[in-house]
């Protein structure tokens, strides 16, 4: 029988991709840096074969699972047996040790498992247990999602663990707490604990459900039909599973006179970055970037240098992963460096590198989508049907096939290469919302 161990930690590099020349006067450094974490061997495997751990082991991670006991949930009734199923399933993905806590979530957080503010330690018998108390998940109530987050993070925080994950599902609007309330329990998380957030049906609110991933650094999407909730939670569990690696940033040096003009996550999905910055001494700032298994992200980084002579050449920026120590330090695990240098090459000076002009048509693809679909809910057809052709564009000449098929069944494409489209008279509510919602995800750049 396989045994998996995990006393191989992931080891992590970062690859700078770039056009260091400059023109005489240029004064922007654009630069990809490739982040990838690998050799950690538990992730997907091990997730899918809980039980088969070296003897004695405590996997170093806790979860809370949040689902919506809305008084909606109940229509149809096939929403509140999806969610049950898929909390069962997720159950199951639970390694051995991993502490857990099942939440029902209305206009209040109640404790469904294990209760007494504790979390459970997955083994057989409380993988049971669990289970078992799904049965007296019921729909009844309204829909208070900061008070769920709260609960969450009162409850991870009693495990003595590095990975501290949250799963959260709804399937309607935060209408009974005020959008500051969820933005202040949202605050109070960040950092605590990461967290993925699925929106069930069509009556949620995207761009909460979203901002929820977003600030608490986890993954967001649309399940529109409840029978694929047991799929998608078994596979964010088994993600989960694979973290090994917790509260790792993104650590930005610049010398002085250099600006930073931003920082964004360009794969696997689009996330501004830029003002979540965290000063961490002089000429330093952190950008979070959460849990880490074994996967590879793209980041964006734009600084703006001071002029600089014909062949003259700097250091621009160094880029580090850092995590925390318990002294209050960080420990490195890997760096890259961007640079700057002024040519009168003009071949040299105006390539664009691949990497850059590929996820600098990605971030643009994201938004204008989400101007395109503002556009069209405001009932600008003109201006909706601009963004959402420009949008068709730049999918298909970045290779951005999902994106693509998407777009598809809110627009009829006429000329994809020009972006000339027309808006569908009828688009399906899960259509436009599915579109909404993974409007952020990006391929990686085509190899050259």
């Amino acid at each position: 029988m396989a045994n998996f161990s995990k006393s191989t930690v992931p080891q992590f590099s970062v690859d700078v991709y770039q056009n260091e020349y400059l023109p005489e006067g240029g004064r922007e450094v654009n630069a990809i840096a490739t982040v990838t974490s690998t050799g950690g061997g538990t992730i997907g495997s091990a997730a899918r074969a809980p039980h088969l751990y070296t003897a004695g082991q405590s996997p170093d991670a806790a979860v809370a699972i949040m689902v919506d006991c809305s008084g909606s949930m109940d229509y149809p009734p096939t929403k509140m047996r999806g969610a049950r199923d898929a909390t069962g399933a997720a159950i199951d993905a639970l390694r051995d040790g991993v502490h857990f806590a099942v939440i029902g979530g209305t206009h209040v957080a109640k404790e469904v498992y294990p209760g007494n503010g504790r979390l459970a330690v997955a083994d057989a018998t409380t993988r049971g247990q669990a289970k078992q108390a799904l049965r007296k998940l019921s729909a009844g109530g309204g829909t208070a999602i900061g008070t769920w987050l709260r609960l969450a993070d009162r409850l991870l925080a009693s495990a003595d663990v590095t990975i501290r994950h949250g799963i959260l599902l709804t399937d309607g609007r935060n209408e009974h707490e005020s959008p500051d309330d969820l933005r202040a329990a949202l605050d109070s998380c960040a950092g605590r604990f990461t967290c993925d957030a699925r929106g069930v049906g069509t009556d949620w609110e995207v761009k909460e459900v979203t901002g929820i991933a977003s600030t608490l650094l986890g993954t967001a999407d649309i399940v529109a039909d409840p029978a694929g909730l047991a799929a998608d939670f078994t596979q964010m569990m088994e993600t989960a599973m694979g973290k090994e690696v917790a509260d790792v940033s993104l650590r930005l040096w610049t010398p002085v006179g250099v600006e930073i003009k931003f920082v964004k996550q360009v794969a696997p999905t689009v996330e501004e970055l830029t003002d979540r910055r965290t000063e961490s001494g002089p000429r330093f700032g952190d950008y979070p970037t959460g849990s880490w298994g074994d996967e590879s992200r793209d980041y964006h980084i734009c600084v703006q240098v001071p002029g600089a002579e014909l062949g003259q050449e700097m250091l621009a920026a160094r880029v580090s992963l850092i995590v925390p120590q318990e002294d209050g330090g960080a420990r490195t695990l890997s760096q890259g460096l961007v640079r700057a240098v002024w040519t009168d090459d003009m071949t040299a000076s105006t390539s664009i590198n691949p990497q850059v002009a590929h996820y600098t048509g990605q971030a643009e693809l994201a938004h204008v989508i989400q101007q395109g679909l503002d556009a069209r809910k405001s009932g600008d057809v003109d201006g909706a049907t601009a963004k959402l052709g420009r949008a068709v564009q730049l999918a298909g000449a970045s290779g951005n096939a999902d994106t693509a098929k998407l777009l598809s069944k809110v627009v009829d494409v006429v000329d994809a290469a020009a972006g000339t489209v027309r808006l569908k008279a009828k688009v399906a509510e899960a259509d436009e919302m599915t579109l909404e919602t993974r409007s952020t995800k990006t391929v990686r750049v085509k190899k050259q």
